[in-house]
């Protein structure tokens, strides 16, 4: 791949992290720097507030997947469930686009930036910790490199 196609690449990255961000911690909100540092002291000031919040999270795999199943007709429910998997299909692409060992890179870097996000919701308290957010999220990355590599795969057979 070019260098300056690569660059383009790495910058729209960027810019999927940037709205990933938003959307997980802000919810569409303005990104607020003294707000977080805010938060950031109060966390730092009071560790068993923050473990608190962490042990009201769900920490068990696979329980707010199930329940959720069970509600599907309610449309916050859905978009939730279907939305922590679409959220991070970008992620498997860039990675295949900007990376050698692909599908190990879309898992870990799928997880790492969910655990980030998920433990800053902690830290921040903008939200509460889910470990099925990160089951979904891992999902939507290797759902994002399988789909891309299936869509080069084809591409290739129609040249």
């Amino acid at each position: 791949m070019k260098s300056w196609n690569k660059i383009i690449i790495l910058m729209l990255f960027v810019l999927y992290l940037y709205v990933l961000l938003r959307v997980i911690l802000f919810k569409y909100a303005p990104v607020d720097v003294s707000f977080l540092w805010q938060q950031l002291q109060k966390a730092v000031e009071n560790p068993e507030y923050v473990q608190h919040r962490l042990q009201s999270g769900n920490l068990t795999a696979f329980k707010t997947i199930k329940r959720s199943l069970h509600n599907l007709s309610s449309k916050h429910t859905f978009m939730n469930l279907i939305g922590n998997i679409v959220i991070f299909v970008p992620n498997g692409i860039f990675v295949s686009l900007l990376t050698k060992y692909k599908f190990i890179v879309a898992v870990i870097s799928s997880f790492g930036i969910s655990l980030a996000l998920e433990c800053s919701q902690v830290l921040f308290s903008m939200g509460t910790f889910d470990v099925d957010d990160l089951i979904l999220n891992v999902s939507g990355g290797i759902l994002g490199y399988i789909a891309f590599q299936v869509i080069r795969l084809i591409y290739k057979g129609l040249k």
